[in-house]
């Protein structure tokens, strides 16, 4: 399993931040000045860490425009292929007229369309560990980075102290299976194998971005024949494939009989200052017999100190 990486990719553009209009967003939870709670990372500072639904979508989506890259050669030319979300108002324009029409009317070739149809736990991978509530036994290091606390100076080196490192958990993730739907609509056959080649190439491969998700796909089922179908006149190409994708979530808080808890925490590794004595005096001078006990302490012991 790959682990997520915490990074913060807000974009602010230089010279329109307004700190007084600025405001710190912390989650619903009393943090009652626990250090160790007092963090918000992520990629938006309004939101807590997860890994949710939505954020398996957006990698699979992105991973087919950005990492796939279907194409097709038409007229000598290759031509991207564009790709479409199927929200409830395509899919119903796809069901009902079985085809996607742009402003214009005209039917927009080649295209392909995702929709996730279903999620399901993984069942090989039981592995969530809900009944660790206060996530004590069960941790996952999302992020380990050196303290802000640690500064180099010559005390440190003298002394021997360890700089303390700062690491973000969280407990394990539910594992889950998602089905996605792929339909594919070109002009030509030709157009339609290079496709389905393009996408049985990057089968059974992790997908996601690399310093984000990585989720495994696989195909569920087979590849449906090319079907020429006849639209209002119009000849085209259809197909349609299922890929799973075995993937995981987070959720950002977690309501258990402790209340509701966020999911990630802080650990901080132990530090250790040793301090040493070095001296030129011999056993006389410090009160140390030639049997290697003070005298010193041999008085205490009997009381005539």
């Amino acid at each position: 399993m790959s682990v997520k990486r915490i990074t913060n990719r807000q974009v602010v553009s230089k010279g329109l931040v307004n700190r007084g209009n600025q405001k710190t967003f912390r989650d619903e939870v009393s943090r009652a000045g626990n250090r160790s709670k007092s963090i918000n990372p992520g990629k938006d500072f309004t939101k807590n860490y997860s890994i949710t639904l939505k954020d398996i979508d957006t990698t699979v989506l992105s991973h087919i425009k950005e990492v796939i890259k279907p194409t097709v050669r038409e007229a000598n030319e290759i031509i991207k292929v564009p790709i479409m979300w199927a929200n409830e108002e395509r899919w119903k324009m796809v069901r009902k007229n079985g085809v996607l029409r742009d402003k214009n009317g005209s039917v927009i070739l080649p295209l392909l369309i995702v929709r996730r149809t279903d999620t399901a736990f993984n069942e090989a991978m039981p592995l969530s560990f809900d009944h660790d509530v206060e996530g004590k036994y069960i941790q996952v290091t999302r992020n380990s980075k050196w303290s802000k606390d640690n500064r180099y100076d010559r005390f440190s080196v003298q002394t021997g102290a360890k700089p303390s490192t700062e690491a973000l958990v969280t407990g394990m993730p539910d594992f889950v299976i998602c089905n996605y739907e792929l339909i594919i609509m070109t002009n030509f056959i030709e157009q339609m194998n290079m496709i389905s080649e393009l996408f049985l190439e990057h089968l059974e491969t992790y997908w996601g971005a690399s310093e984000n998700y990585k989720f495994l796909s696989s195909l569920e089922g087979t590849i449906s024949d090319n079907s020429e179908m006849t639209v209002e006149g119009e000849r085209l190409i259809k197909s349609t494939m299922t890929i799973g994708i075995k993937a995981y979530v987070i959720p950002s808080f977690t309501d258990n009989v402790l209340g509701k808890t966020s999911e990630i925490s802080k650990v901080l590794s132990p530090s250790k200052v040793v301090f040493g004595f070095e001296g030129d005096a011999t056993n006389k001078q410090v009160g140390i017999g030639d049997d290697g006990i003070s005298s010193n302490l041999v008085r205490k012991l009997h009381g005539k100190a």
